[in-house]
């Protein structure tokens, strides 16, 4: 398939390699390598606690030693069920250097989401947050969970639930290492993360430890010259694939400290940020427009990186932090990626021109192009929409049991994202929209992130999703949902009239309902699907 790659020039202009030489290792040997480097360097913070590299590997060694004597083989699946917390970090890399699988769960599943990841995946053991441990031990006689594994923020209970262990005791004492297991980077699977079921049953990306070693350091290599970078604040969650690999990989990798945050509450993120100006803040839009609106945000200028991903960053938000930004070296850099490479694979550059409303340009080893919807096989031409894809070392192995889906979505070494979006002649490229939410309405084609970036602009609004709900006679129509800034109203009309007057009466809302908050995921992710999926209630 020939494809244009004018992206390479942004390479050359601004004196990166985007050939760079990546030799794939085990992806545990991250810690230890940094452990070798800074042993005495702080790892991570938590509430104020420290740990230094060297105490972090100690406890991974010790951790990994324990889980071989209960049974752990290489290719066994493990899942974690924590909220941000050391014990994420020791656990996922223990079990990695064992051979091991990590299956990241959500602390927020109920027991049928609990129950479908780990049978599907075929977990053997489970290290879960104690408080939800009841929800567990509901399903688990429907499991094949040999062992669950508990850890608390409040220390070990005086009396731990039957057939369960306490995590912190398999590091607490010295103990003799496992015997070491020979992995091969380029085929053993690391992590299963599954996509979230946003287009369906819930799947198993597979990734190796050769994408996520490769993706860690394109991360690492894309922000060269940044050497100032030295505090990530990570509130994304670890079993997230943004906050594992953009928080905690590019942090092992980088050594680099990470200040770990088990969930995302503005005013106190507005106070870690004043006290430990962090220098690098990976987030979602959702949580830059929460923290730009909360008066505790008061020096902007202590973050030296906001990269935000995961969800369209709305052009309105970007140029907001921008006029903030006046006069500083502060910069807000909009990437783009997917579970199923590991995730990242665009970025706006440091090095070269950041364009707003742009995904920026793909990472070092990686190529992008955009081809045609229908067949995936005709690139378009520069400028014109048409389906994302992508190839590079950190793109997935396929899905876990998923043959005939994992042949759809990797084709001829490519990976078809399932986006819509466009190139320009620079090579940077802009998300239109996800293909499964594009509203056909009378026979038009409407992008709900174009209405979005549109309700975003307007004074009063602070959150905003647009779908297509069903209509007898135009097959779909617009529906916004909208969340008023504090102390703001509005009335439908206001907001319909608004839209009117900014784009073509065919693509403004038809109705316009306001709400107090809207659904988002454990990430921050504003969730589409769920306002379509009660629309769809409501009329059966």
């Amino acid at each position: 398939m020939d494809f244009p790659r004018p992206y390479l020039k942004v390479y050359e202009s601004g004196g990166v390699d985007w050939d760079v030489k990546i030799d794939p290792k085990p992806l545990h040997t991250l810690v230890f390598e940094s452990a070798k480097k800074f042993p005495d360097k702080t790892a991570l913070i938590f509430y104020g606690h420290k740990i230094t590299f060297a105490q972090l590997a100690g406890c991974v060694t010790r951790a990994a030693s324990v889980f071989h004597d209960l049974g752990l083989k290489k290719g066994d699946r493990v899942s974690i069920m924590l909220p941000n917390c050391p014990d994420f970090v020791i656990a996922y890399y223990a079990v990695l250097s064992l051979g091991g699988i990590v299956v990241n769960t959500n602390p927020m599943y109920v027991e049928r989401e609990i129950e479908h990841q780990v049978n599907d995946s075929g977990s053997r053991m489970i290290l879960v947050y104690a408080d939800i441990y009841p929800r567990v031990k509901n399903v688990r006689a429907n499991t094949p969970l040999e062992k669950v594994i508990l850890t608390g923020f409040a220390g070990k209970p005086e009396t731990m639930p039957d057939d369960t262990l306490w995590f912190p005791d398999f590091y607490a004492a010295d103990r003799k290492p496992a015997p070491p297991v020979e992995i091969d980077p380029l085929e053993d699977l690391a992590v299963l993360q599954y996509t979230g079921g946003t287009t369906g049953v819930s799947k198993g990306a597979m990734l190796t430890h050769a994408n996520l070693y490769s993706n860690a350091m394109q991360t690492n290599y894309f922000f060269i010259g940044e050497e100032k970078k030295e505090l990530i604040l990570t509130v994304l969650p670890l079993f997230h694939v943004y906050g594992m690999s953009s928080c905690m990989n590019l942090a092992m990798a980088s050594g680099k400290t990470i200040i770990l945050v088990p969930r995302f509450v503005p005013e106190e993120i507005c106070k870690i940020i004043s006290e430990y100006k962090p220098t690098f803040f990976p987030g979602v839009p959702t949580m830059f427009v929460a923290i730009r609106n909360h008066p505790a945000f008061k020096d902007p200028h202590n973050v030296m990186v906001y990269n935000s991903g995961a969800a369209p960053l709305p052009v309105d938000v970007w140029q907001s932090y921008n006029k903030l930004f006046e006069g500083s070296n502060t910069v807000m850099s909009e990437g783009y990626g997917l579970s199923e490479a590991s995730p990242t694979t665009h970025c706006n550059p440091i090095f070269g021109e950041t364009k707003v409303g742009s995904i920026g340009i793909p990472f070092p080893l990686t190529d992008a192009a955009v081809v045609d919807a229908e067949t995936g096989t005709r690139v378009m031409p520069v400028g014109e929409v048409g389906e994302l894809i992508i190839r590079g070392p950190q793109v997935m192995k396929g899905y876990w049991n998923m043959p005939d889906q994992s042949a759809k979505t990797l084709r001829n070494g490519w990976l078809y994202t399932g986006d819509m979006a466009r190139m320009d002649g620079d090579g940077y490229f802009y998300i239109v929209d996800r293909k499964k939410d594009m509203i056909l309405a009378g026979g038009y084609n409407i992008y709900p992130r174009e209405v979005e970036e549109v309700l975003f602009t307007h004074p009063k609004v602070q959150e905003a999703v647009v779908a297509g709900i069903p209509d007898a006679y135009r097959g779909e129509t617009v529906k916004a949902y909208v969340v008023l800034k504090e102390g703001e109203t509005a009335t439908e009309q206001e907001i319909i009239d608004y839209c009117r007057e900014k784009m073509a009466a065919f693509k403004a809302p038809k109705t316009v309902e306001f709400r107090k908050e809207l659904p988002k995921s454990a990430v921050g992710k504003l969730l589409r699907r769920i306002l379509v999926e009660e629309e769809k209630k409501k009329m059966s």
